[in-house]
């Protein structure tokens, strides 16, 4: 592929000094915005709700059948975010569109996310669709907001940054999760059912989150120039070489591949116990939607502080010792969870996932960000969605077997997550940050 394709590095970053406060607050709105579908539909409500009452009421499904539809809910949406994310991530680079597709994959959550409430009990297949297509979108949603990052940060400040975007989306969290606890106490003592106030708390979400994201796609630059196509060419075989070319300069960015193999093993664990916390937190521990509403609300107060504290630690001690770090709280807080007897210990081993949550989440993403050559934040930055995503697929299935293979025990299931943690701090030994940095600056034909 010839080097025309590749972004003007100078021009991007002509216009990246000029990103103020106010438009990094812009930026950070979005993840205010979408936390509203990350925590209250697939999180505190919607997934355990799916379970109990959309699969659970369905004639001819049996106990446990619903978690494992759920999984593969989860499953199929990150996949189809794992085979297109890269290449949405070049054309966006290329086309310098990353916002428009922004606004396009948000309206579909957002109409995906209204369409949930119209769904009634028993109706699991067009719940099953409907989460699929909102899924989806949510996910390619995160990887194109989070290719801005390096367009808005230096490297030297990128992981202070990323944590308040992190952080501030936790915030977001906090807001609609506490406008729908408000709702559904109102609710339940009018003598209103899930079946009843859940339809209505979607709908709350979708608002929530076109609201929010509002001063994003106002004040939000596209810092990008878009590229000019050659004869005969088109950006969809613009997006595939370029995925080409990256893939074929493996060993000059071979600190970059070495991370999204270890993100891909960690995240298994992070992102099931995210997907499924409400669903253990309800089977198990018998929390009621409004209990795990509040566990939820308090947990992203914790996760915001984590984001913040480790935010900074990230830039004085580097990102690696960061992630390896909560990877342990991660751990100790998985362990505390399988041994829970009393809504009392889930609360406190919830609040220690929540710091770390909120602390390798950022870290994840804003070493991708150093790792990223200029102009190409949403290729390497899709590669980061695509580890995660796919980790989500491969998580939700380990976890929907074994809970199937146990005849429906949870806590073996939740207990296997442990593996993917300790392995994912094994492999973080075979990351070296500060030559991935410099890799990110040479040029890719250069030899590292």
């Amino acid at each position: 592929m010839s080097q025309d394709l590749v972004p003007d590095a100078e021009a991007v970053m002509a216009g990246k000094g000029k990103a103020g406060r106010g438009e990094i607050c812009a930026w950070a709105m979005y993840d205010v915005a979408n936390a509203t579908y990350g925590t209250v539909v697939a999180t505190a409500v919607y997934n355990a709700y799916f379970v109990n009452v959309i699969a659970g009421r369905a004639p001819g499904i049996g106990s446990g059948i619903g978690t494992s539809l759920l999984t593969m809910v989860i499953c199929i949406s990150s996949l189809a975010i794992v085979f297109t994310a890269p290449v949405i991530g070049t054309i966006a680079d290329a086309t310098a569109s990353k916002k428009k597709l922004l606004l396009f994959s948000t309206l579909i959550c957002i109409a995906a996310t209204a369409s949930l409430s119209l769904v009634g009990p028993g109706a699991y297949i067009a719940a099953m669709i409907i989460l699929i297509i909102a899924n989806t979108a949510f996910g390619t949603c995160e990887d194109l907001v989070a290719a801005f990052l390096p367009e808005l940060a230096t490297r030297e400040d990128m992981g202070r940054i990323s944590a308040f975007g992190w952080a501030a989306g936790y915030v977001g969290g906090l807001i609609s999760l506490g406008t729908c606890l408000g709702y559904v106490k109102w609710a339940q003592t009018q003598g209103q059912t899930s079946v009843q106030f859940v339809p209505v708390v979607m709908i709350i979400c979708a608002a929530f989150y076109a609201l929010a994201s509002s001063p994003t796609f106002i004040f939000l630059r596209e810092r990008a120039s878009p590229e000019p196509l050659k004869a005969g060419e088109n950006f969809v075989h613009v997006g595939f070489e370029r995925l080409k070319r990256t893939f074929s300069h493996a060993r000059h960015y071979r600190d970059l591949f070495a991370f999204l193999l270890t993100l891909l093993v960690y995240s298994c664990g992070t992102t099931t116990i995210m997907h499924l916390a409400t669903v253990y937190a309800q089977e198990v521990m018998k929390f009621t939607t409004q209990d795990s509403i509040a566990l939820i609300l308090v947990v992203n107060v914790t996760a915001a502080i984590g984001a913040v504290i480790f935010g900074y630690v990230q830039d004085r001690i580097g990102s690696v010792k960061t992630l390896a770090t909560t990877l342990g709280f991660w751990t100790v807080a998985i362990i505390m969870a399988t041994m829970a007897h009393s809504k009392g210990d889930l609360w406190i081993a919830s609040n220690v996932v929540g710091i770390a949550m909120g602390a390798s989440g950022s870290a994840g993403r804003a070493l991708v960000g150093q790792f990223s050559p200029h102009g190409r934040s949403g290729e390497f930055l899709g590669l980061w969605g695509v580890g995660v995503k796919l980790a989500t697929a491969v998580g939700a299935v380990s976890f929907g077997l074994i809970t199937h293979l146990t005849g429906g025990n949870l806590r073996i299931a939740l207990a296997s997550t442990l593996t993917f943690f300790i392995l994912g701090i094994f492999l973080l030994l075979r990351v070296n940050e500060q030559r991935g940095i410099e890799a990110a600056h040479q040029d890719v034909d250069e030899p590292v």
